[in-house]
């Protein structure tokens, strides 16, 4: 298996090249060998890594914008993780939480790698991608014509003269802010990955600093006022920015555009939740969709067992609300609710003026805020019922129950 992904790595493919059809057979057919056999769970994730990292040099010559690069990347990236970690599950404990991934060098002021965890050092411009412990998180990340395991996006500037790190993000509640590595961390988080900007790159290759001086006018302008977070996820307009946007936006200006394959959400009903909440473009840039950029290679990614079944158990209660959307399930809430939400939104208006942050989101209407509360709940309630299912199937069979028993599952709870 290491043969074929270095003939990967060293040839010259298409998107549609047998050899990756087979390389792909061959990684998912050992997945289930490794599952029942924990010794080699640690080959088998490095192997992965390995993949990935054949398969996005060998895309750097292709056309993102058709429809079979994207699947074969997603098949190949988002496939090969879902192996990997339906092995981590079953057998916690036995891969190391961090996953070294491409050296990726870099010109940019680094921070030393003690001031990052478990001695993985940040570079100025470094895209971080991560997937909140909420239910829009799940959300986020699954709502996609490619559903992914990402909901958010920060960009890191290290300062070249103390080497301090500042981490810049665009939240829902109060818009872009700036905070340390640490408040970044302990936000809850169920997966982290971080990317950097490939060495090789034409635009890297003109200006190696290119970046650090993306990340440098990203921090000057979070700096110089307030920034207000951008509900309709317009990609194009820059003076309302979602997480996306934070590094998207910069780096254009820059020169490097980054997203050369858009997020696209087709699904009327998702198309519909998502108008219910305030946006508006549904082709974008989504969080989950970068890992795909040939622009970008990944330098680590963290995962824990008992974070990644959370994961997993978000996404399948979201996938089967997903699909009652696209039966044509609403997202109702409580109409007695609405006054009391309108008073909360002038108290939050007031509170913005004053630079503060109040309990309906800025950009968001009260109406908003009432269906995300609600959205919230049922997500809520149906994971607690289906974290009851998964333990009793634990129970009774040994294991953990696998991502598509998880989907059975919630399927079932949802039509009690």
């Amino acid at each position: 298996m290491g043969a074929l992904v270095d003939s990967v790595g060293r040839t010259l493919l298409t998107p549609a090249a047998p050899l990756l059809d087979t390389l792909e057979s061959r990684f998912f057919a050992l997945a289930p060998v490794v599952a029942a056999c924990p010794v080699h769970a640690a080959t088998y994730v490095a192997l992965h890594g390995r993949m990935r990292e054949a398969v996005k040099r060998r895309s750097v010559d292709w056309d993102l914008s058709i429809r079979e690069t994207r699947d074969r990347l997603y098949r190949a990236l988002y496939g090969g993780r879902a192996a990997v970690e339906a092995v981590m599950i079953q057998h916690p404990g036995e891969v190391s939480t961090i996953l070294q991934g491409s050296p990726a060098p870099s010109a940019t002021p680094s921070a030393t790698p003690s001031a990052v965890t478990q001695g993985i050092a940040l570079h100025s411009g470094d895209i971080i991608v991560s997937r909140g412990g909420y239910p829009t998180s799940a959300l986020i990340a699954r709502g996609n014509d490619y559903p992914g395991n990402f909901s958010h996006i920060a960009l890191v500037h290290v300062d070249e003269g103390t080497r301090e790190v500042s981490v810049l993000e665009a939240h829902i509640e109060s818009g872009v802010s700036i905070s340390t590595v640490e408040r970044y961390l302990a936000d809850k988080k169920l997966r982290l990955m971080l990317l950097r900007p490939r060495a090789g790159a034409p635009a890297l290759v003109r200006d190696p600093q290119l970046p650090h001086r993306a990340a440098t006018a990203m921090l000057a302008r979070a700096r110089a006022g307030h920034i207000p977070y951008d509900f309709s996820m317009d990609y194009t307009e820059s003076e309302r920015l979602f997480c996306s946007e934070v590094a998207s936006s910069v780096y254009r200006d820059q020169g490097l555009t980054l997203w050369t394959g858009l997020s696209t959400i087709s699904a009327p009903g998702l198309r519909r939740w998502l108008a219910a909440f305030g946006v508006r473009h549904f082709e974008t840039q989504e969080p989950s969709d970068l890992e795909y950029d040939p622009q970008l290679d990944v330098v680590a990614e963290w995962h824990d067992s008992t974070a990644l079944f959370d994961d997993q158990l978000d996404n399948a209660v979201t996938d089967v609300m997903l699909e009652g959307a696209e039966r044509g399930d609403a997202l109702r809430y409580a109409w007695y609710a609405l006054p009391a939400a309108r008073i909360a939104k002038a108290y939050s208006w007031l509170r913005e003026r004053a630079g503060g942050i109040g309990p309906v989101p800025e950009g968001m209407s009260a109406e908003g805020a009432l269906r995300s509360r609600a959205y919230s709940a049922r997500h809520d309630a149906l994971v607690t019922k289906v974290h009851t299912a998964a333990a009793a199937w634990r129970r009774e069979r040994g294991y953990a129950p696998p991502y598509w028993t998880l989907v059975a599952l919630a399927r079932n709870e949802a039509t009690r």
